[in-house]
């Protein structure tokens, strides 16, 4: 698995997670205190995240960050 393939099923997750919530990306971004166009590039695979906004976003969403992380599996190389 490449560190963009890595990003990319991040992204999803969160976004998944978010939708099935309800909410929508500013909401989410209000929650977790970060900027909308934050949320945004890292649901497109786009941004590494820090694992302090990991755990806001995980806390945002009402899971645990172990979820976000579901179908990533070992880095190549």
């Amino acid at each position: 698995m490449t560190q963009n393939e890595v990003l990319a099923i991040f992204g999803t997750n969160v976004q998944k997670e978010r939708q099935n919530k309800e909410l929508s990306q500013e909401t989410l971004a209000e929650l977790a205190e970060l900027d909308r166009t934050y949320i945004s590039s890292m649901e497109r695979g786009k941004r590494n995240v820090s694992l302090v906004n990991i755990v806001k976003i995980s806390n945002a969403l009402s899971i645990s960050p172990s979820k976000l992380f579901e179908g990533i599996g070992e880095i190549d190389g």
